[in-house]
């Protein structure tokens, strides 16, 4: 028998022998027999309202038009938007002992819990360790069929459900959104240690409302200050950055459920990069 690595979901030996295999990862959370999904990364920030679910579906949006099968599994149970941004409505059906995802007109599977209840605007008034079950519950229960790509949209903070996925799901890393404000930075920072002190690689940083064009004069403005993005990534030794402008227009097409129909996606070549 080759050595053992300790990674039971790969291996294809029912019974090795071997039981510290079987408590490696106590808080590993397996996809159930229907599943797979090859690549699964987190898109994170520390803080709320920077546009982590923008930034997740326009990422998901990429990827799906460059040929991925993708899906996206939104973990801010208290504040889900992805079905919005998407156009979804209704519920997900379930199949057996296991829970089919909607899927966008472009052919993205997601699963949200505005797809699991029946009014999308009633709260949902649980506390974190129910929060952080939910999650896990989304990623087992729940069928996702020859995934390339998942994008997990995560609530904003370093709390219950960020540490259940972080423990919990086979990421291959994270996209740190920001702002430009120094209060948001100092924030966002946060997040990015609790990775580093998770060995969770970060892999790019999204800095949203970075600037905004001048409708008349095409001058660009930075209504929030000067841009940190750079100055973030250096500090952590990250590479891949993208600044994003306030766009009303892509702030329209979101509020239409049309995320899909965009023309000109403001995170293509950060998309491909991370591809």
């Amino acid at each position: 028998m080759a050595e053992c690595d300790f990674d039971c979901e790969s291996c294809g030996v029912e019974d090795c022998g071997e039981p510290e295999a079987k408590n490696f990862n106590i808080f590993r959370a397996y996809l159930n027999k229907e599943s797979s999904v090859k690549k699964v990364i987190g898109v994170v920030s520390g803080k709320g309202g920077v546009g982590k679910s923008i930034v997740t579906s326009l990422l998901a949006v990429e990827a799906s038009r460059r040929g991925k099968k993708t899906a996206i599994l939104d973990a801010d149970i208290t504040g889900p938007s992805i079905p919005k941004a998407f156009g979804l409505t209704g519920n997900v059906v379930p199949e057996g002992e296991h829970i089919k995802p909607c899927t966008t007109e472009g052919g993205i599977d997601v699963m949200s819990l505005n797809l699991v209840l029946t009014n999308e605007s009633d709260p949902v008034i649980w506390r974190g360790p129910m929060i952080a079950s939910v999650v896990k519950q989304f990623w087992t229960d729940t069928i996702w069929d020859k995934e390339d790509i998942m994008f997990i949209d995560m609530p904003p903070g370093t709390g219950d459900v960020t540490l259940t996925v972080f423990q919990s799901l086979p990421l291959a890393g994270l996209v740190v959104v920001s702002t430009p404000q120094d209060l948001v930075g100092m924030i966002v920072e946060k997040a990015m240690k609790m990775a580093n002190m998770m060995d969770i690689p970060v892999l790019g940083i999204v800095e949203n409302m970075s600037y905004m064009r001048c409708p008349d004069c095409g001058k660009i403005l930075r209504p929030f200050g000067e841009s940190k993005a750079e100055a973030l990534a250096k500090k952590y030794g990250i590479k891949l950055t993208a600044q994003m402008p306030i766009d009303p227009k892509l702030a329209e097409t979101v509020d239409r459920g049309e995320i899909e129909n965009i023309t000109s996606n403001p995170l293509s070549e950060f998309a491909a990069a991370l591809l």
